[in-house]
């Protein structure tokens, strides 16, 4: 076992700038991908036929990222995040190019598959990094830039996939990865120290990766199944994966219960404010996606515009949350506390949620652009100050464990949203279309989903984050793992 020792003074620390830039690629692209296909789809299928398998490209990518998130985390605090982060850079890279060659629809689906593998590093790992390498003092800066490129990447990817696939190619969705990616990997291989693991020696915890990876395998299978036109909550396709899961999950807890190392330390859980801040990561994903999701599917559906227009009409909300995070970012790293910033989200979300329900084809742009600006200011906070709350509050060997697991929750709590939401848009479209035409039909179903989803998990997630204790960020005493080379 490796053991922890003091890390040079901050002053003494090398200049991480051109790291960061890294980091916030990395993590720009592994975001990226997750929408900047749905925009290409039609042309990819048009292409190659198999409309049957059209969201299993999504659904695909997704399965692999999400189940991952955590297994890079916690085997980066043993390992070292420097490995793990180049092995997934790597797999990221050749899934992106394996895309991009792919010739039929089952080639693309099983490269997105590996894409997503890679990409599980991406997003934990940036966020690790950041409290390896910058002083706790700077890290609510850092975090708020951090937020601000996931902000960015959750609207930008509908926009540049529409444009790759208008101008050029579809093809350039994914290809677009590869000279990013390799200076990336030039950076991490030549900027980043190698910071000595906690586990040096330790078996990883093979049963219960294996169980934790088919029991979110098919949460996320039967919650897919679940957004899709006429499957029910009792539905045999959705019921039974997530029955299967629930089973799975409750042997996983036992397995971890009694595993000397296990892949998801549950004394974590003992944390109040390690928690609590999941909870509201999982309740603030409701936020996020309502904005990101379904008011691009607004724009296009009510209001008639291509995909890649709608990017351009929802950046009032991508402005907001980048404004949001690094507002939030310079106050915490200002006044060292995350509480009461984070608490003002809740408010700001549910303020620009509940104008949405007056929503309708006759809206005023300038009245919906304030609307998006403020669900935006107050999703912000949730993707930079969580991160900090985290990592203040847990020991430095699991600063990569924790990061994973608030990510890994903020992607399962997006995947049960639209479950929920999907059917309540739905039934809105069916119940309003005779009446009142298509058009109306799907701005009343956004005014009724947009509310009912991002005012109720801004309630909840209020609740949680009223309930953090303390909220001091408080240094890390023995600092990161000691820096070997």
């Amino acid at each position: 076992m490796s053991t922890d020792v003091s890390i040079p003074p901050v002053e003494a620390r090398p200049k991480h700038g051109l790291l960061l830039l890294a980091v916030l690629g990395g993590m720009f692209l592994a975001m990226l991908d997750q929408t900047i296909v749905g925009t290409a789809l039609p042309r990819i299928v048009q292409e190659f036929g198999g409309s049957g398998l059209y969201t299993w490209v999504v659904t695909a990518y997704l399965l692999t990222s999400t189940i991952t998130v955590p297994l890079y985390g916690r085997l980066s605090d043993t390992y070292g995040r420097k490995p793990l982060l180049l092995t997934g850079v790597v797999v990221f890279l050749l899934g992106s190019v394996l895309c991009g060659l792919a010739q039929d629809m089952g080639q693309l689906i099983a490269f997105r598959a590996l894409q997503g593998l890679g990409a599980g590093a991406l997003l934990p790992l940036s966020l690790a990094l950041v409290a390896d390498l910058f002083p706790p003092g700077r890290s609510g800066r850092v975090q708020g830039a951090l937020g601000g490129v996931m902000a960015l990447s959750y609207i930008a990817g509908p926009f540049l996939g529409g444009v790759f696939t208008d101008q050029a190619s579809w093809r350039w969705a994914f290809m677009v990865n590869l000279p990013i990616g390799l200076v990336l990997v030039a950076i991490i291989m030549t900027r980043l120290p190698h910071v000595a693991g906690q586990g040096r020696g330790v078996r990883p915890d093979h049963l219960g990766i294996a169980v934790f990876s088919a029991a979110i395998g098919l949460l996320l299978l039967g919650l897919t199944e679940k957004g899709l036109d006429g499957h029910t909550w009792t539905s045999g396709p959705v019921l039974w994966p997530v029955v299967a899961s629930a089973l799975l999950l409750a042997l996983f807890v036992l397995i971890e219960r009694g595993a000397a190392h296990p892949i998801i330390p549950l004394e974590l859980f003992r944390n109040r404010t390690y928690t609590l801040a999941n909870v509201a990561s999982f309740f603030s994903a409701f936020c996020l996606y309502a904005g990101v999701v379904f008011l691009p599917r607004y724009f296009q559906e009510a209001m008639g515009l291509s995909a890649t227009d709608s990017g351009l009409h929802i950046y009032p909300l991508m402005l907001g949350m980048v404004t949001g995070s690094m507002i939030t970012g310079a106050l915490i790293s200002r006044t060292q506390r995350y509480r009461p910033w984070l608490i003002a989200g809740p408010f700001l979300i549910a303020l620009g949620a509940l104008l949405c329900a007056g929503l309708t084809t006759e809206t005023s742009g300038l009245a919906l652009a304030g609307w998006m600006a403020l669900l935006g200011l107050g999703v912000g906070p949730m993707l930079s100050g969580l991160t900090v709350a985290v990592q203040s509050a847990v020991p430095p060997r699991f600063i990569g464990t924790a990061s994973a697991n608030l990510t890994f929750f903020r992607q399962i709590g997006g995947s049960v949203a639209l479950a929920l939401a999907g059917t309540l848009y739905a039934s809105v479209v069916r119940d309003e279309a005779p009446a009142h035409g298509l058009n109306a039909a799907h701005a009343a179903a956004t005014a009724t989903v947009v509310p009912w989803l991002a005012a109720g998990g801004a309630v909840v997630a209020l609740a949680a984050l009223v309930a953090l204790p303390g909220g001091r960020i408080k240094a890390l005493a023995a600092g990161p793992a000691a820096l070997d080379g």
